[in-house]
């Protein structure tokens, strides 16, 4: 599909998009010589006739001015809102994406999370001066050891892979305190990819089990793969594909059996809250995304939050400081010599904290459970709808999210890949492909609760039409997206040649590494 007219400066019209999907010129495509956005008053302090590069070491200096954008402030940001409003994101679009949990987010969280209290706090503040925060921070932790069923908590991890690391940390200095030096790290085949390598990092083996044919842990795989060498076996419930692993009391017992410690991937809580508690199954260590779960934004990798919660017999060696309560005051404290020390700076990603704690605080104990009971209604009424036109691997009753597979779609010359990307198309962002890799051709799908029954409907519709393209015009969606500023691009090329930032030409012709607007 070929650009029919060129508004000047790089734009270009999209045909049946309209001017708001004109592609938007690089910001160095925007530079005027001279331009400025923003002007400083005169310097009232002395300044030496050199100037300030009297005081930077003459190797550190640059023998020419960076080459950087001039634009003015309005100029800089109307091209930002520009590019924000051609992303997809959980504000504007259906956001399915497997196993991230792309709820809404609240606005009034944000503007209580921008209050100066919270917003202007400096870490190194004393405690007196802080005790809202703290008071914060520490009703938190108590409130996810209680949703958890876990006896101590940490908030310092920023991540759900940072939980992972420091969980696994706690477990091998329990199993050193009790005199054993264990080797191998169980994971099934469905786990996230983030579980072996955690393990791997805190220096253990890793060992895979089998699914079952019904996606579950292969209990007679899992007999075989432990005994006393085994230090953790880590296991994601609901597993990847979205089903509760109904045997979850038998394998804690095979592992504790054996010595072993349990460990619960968190990341798909959504569906616990309110139904199950991880320490009620038999786990020992768990880490819990509050991103994901307690409706934090976290497009692009962040901000995130991954505390972990502990059994009582692994409190002792939680990362420090440790946050007190005494009487009507907190503050914090050296944790003891068998702690795993501090693994994040100060107290965490605390604006993440203050959005968790406002979720939690706003729904209560009878909300969250409603938001576990919409999710699993939401992901069984989609796949309800969605099986008749693509092979669902384990068709039985899924919890908050479940996987779908487009194998009869790629016999038609369609794939995962073609599919996503035509769904774009239709104003609805892709779910997670081609995961879990023990599903061919995989479309995981995760609709949160906040997603009304208008919006399923909407995303059902359009990968069912999606699914007619495929037999009738497999073209149309091999080619997809069509409405978008940016077409599909030639993977293979942008792996091996990657274009990745602006160089000026010195002919004064278009600038290489510039957006080129669609292509035929």
């Amino acid at each position: 599909m070929k650009p029919t007219a060129d508004l000047g400066t790089g734009y270009k019209l999209v045909p049946g998009t309209g001017p708001h999907r004109a592609s938007e010129p690089l910001i160095f495509e925007r530079s005027v010589s001279g331009r400025r956005g923003f002007s400083l008053p005169p310097l009232d302090v002395p300044m030496p006739p050199a100037g300030v590069t009297a005081w930077i070491p003459a190797e550190r200096l640059r023998a020419a001015p960076a080459a950087l954008p001039e634009v003015s402030e309005r100029e800089l940001v109307q091209h930002f809102m520009k590019l924000a409003h051609q992303n997809f994101s959980v504000e504007t679009n259906f956001y399915p994406l497997g196993s991230c949990t792309m709820k809404y987010n609240p606005r009034i969280h944000e503007e209580l999370t921008a209050l100066p209290g919270f917003s202007t706090a400096h870490p190194y503040e004393p405690d007196a001066a802080v005790q809202g925060t703290l008071q914060l921070l520490g009703e938190l932790g108590q409130w996810l050891g209680d949703i958890l069923g876990m006896d101590g908590v940490t908030l310092q991890p920023a991540a759900g892979a940072h939980g992972e690391f420091t969980g696994l940390l706690m477990a091998r200095a329990y199993h050193e305190a009790q005199g054993r030096s264990r080797k191998k790290v169980v994971v099934p085949d469905s786990s996230h990819g983030t579980n072996p390598a955690s393990a791997a990092l805190c220096g253990y083996e890793v060992v895979e089990v089998r699914s079952n044919a019904r996606g579950r842990v292969d209990l007679a795989a899992l007999h075989r793969a432990v005994d006393q060498d085994t230090a953790v076996f880590m296991l994601t419930n609901p597993n990847t594909l979205g089903l509760f692993e109904e045997e979850i009391l038998e394998i804690s017992r095979l592992v504790h059996g054996v010595g072993g410690l349990m460990y619960l991937d968190g990341a798909n809580m959504n569906a616990l809250l309110g139904l199950f508690r991880p320490g009620d199954m038999g786990f020992d260590i768990t880490h819990v995304n509050i991103h994901k779960t307690f409706s934090i934004p976290h497009g692009s990798g962040g901000p995130g939050g991954g505390p972990v919660g502990v059994k009582r017999h692994l409190v002792p060696f939680l990362p420090g400081p440790l946050l007190k309560k005494e009487g009507q005051a907190y503050r914090w404290v050296e944790a003891p010599p068998s702690s795993i020390g501090r693994v994040r700076a100060f107290a965490g990603n605390i604006g993440a904290m203050v959005r968790a704690y406002l979720y939690i605080k706003t729904l209560g104990a009878e909300g969250l459970r409603h938001v576990a009971e919409h999710a699993i209604l939401n992901a069984n009424y989609l796949k309800a709808r969605l099986k008749t036109a693509y092979t669902v691997p384990v068709d039985e009753p899924c919890m908050h999210e479940f996987v779908a597979s487009a194998v009869e779609q790629k016999r038609l010359g369609v794939k995962a890949l073609d599919i996503a990307k035509r769904l774009l198309d239709y104003g609805c962002y892709a779910p997670t492909i081609y995961f879990p890799l023990i599903v061919e051709e995989a479309l995981m799908i995760e609709p949160s609760e906040t997603e009304s029954r208008q919006a399923l409907d909407q995303f059902a519709d359009a990968l069912l039409a999606i699914a007619q393209e495929a037999k009738t015009n497999p073209g149309q969606v091999q080619m997809a997206p069509h409405t978008l500023p940016v077409e599909r691009l030639d993977e293979v090329r942008a792996a091996r040649e990657p274009n990745l930032r602006w160089r000026p030409s010195p002919d004064g012709a278009r600038p290489q590494g510039a957006l080129q607007g669609p292509g035929p």
